[in-house]
């Protein structure tokens, strides 16, 4: 079966995913609430924090922490060992399609092949489900969530909205009509609200 599939994402007023300082205390605490499997995220998620995770300190990885899978059409994430390191998931995934550039035969990292040219989502779902994963939480920028929205993949959206207008950029949910069955809302010190969706078909 599908594990069920949880899109959490930080935004501005205006639907904006940068361009602001998110509450990253408030983000992740919330997001230990749904004590995911795996975590999923896009590769300029990876590529933004990558410097940060060379110089973060590394205590290995967490036996009982989930699985970071890292969609990467591309192959340009290089610091999968680092990632591994950070003591947050037990393990790092590389998911990649039939085209994407050869990797270094000497690479330890596990792979997941699935598409052509680009990951196939869908089957990346199934694959996770097949072996286990009940849960996937995507933590990521609007691409990769969008992505995922269009393909009905997502049951369940979770929008940490900060009290900020930006201004510039694309809003993370532009050309998408949504069908949205509130879930729950919260409201915290500092304007934060939390707000929880069942997500209907696209």
């Amino acid at each position: 079966m599908r594990p069920h599939v949880v899109a959490q994402l930080a935004v501005s007023l205006d639907g904006r995913t940068s361009g602001f300082d998110a509450d990253q205390a408030r983000f992740y605490a919330l997001a230990t609430l749904w004590q995911e499997d795996v975590t999923l995220v896009g590769a300029d998620t990876i590529l933004v924090q990558e410097p940060a995770v060379r110089s973060a300190p590394h205590p290995g990885p967490r036996a009982d922490g989930p699985l970071l899978a890292v969609v990467d059409s591309r192959a340009r994430v290089r610091e999968w060992e680092g990632l591994r390191q950070l003591g947050y998931w037990s393990d790092v995934l590389a998911l990649y399609a039939d085209q994407t550039p050869a990797r270094s035969p000497d690479s330890t990292i596990r792979e997941l092949v699935t598409g052509y040219d680009r990951v196939d989502l869908a089957e990346i779902l199934d694959v996770l489900g097949e072996r286990g994963s009940r849960v996937v939480r995507v933590d990521s920028g609007g691409a990769l969530v969008g992505a995922m929205l269009d393909l009905g993949l997502v049951d369940e959206l979770a929008l940490l909205v900060h009290p900020v207008v930006v201004g510039s950029g694309r809003p993370w949910s532009e050309g998408r009509e949504l069908t949205l069955e509130p879930a729950g809302t919260e409201v915290f010190e500092g304007g934060l609200v939390w707000l929880r969706y069942c997500v209907g078909p696209p």
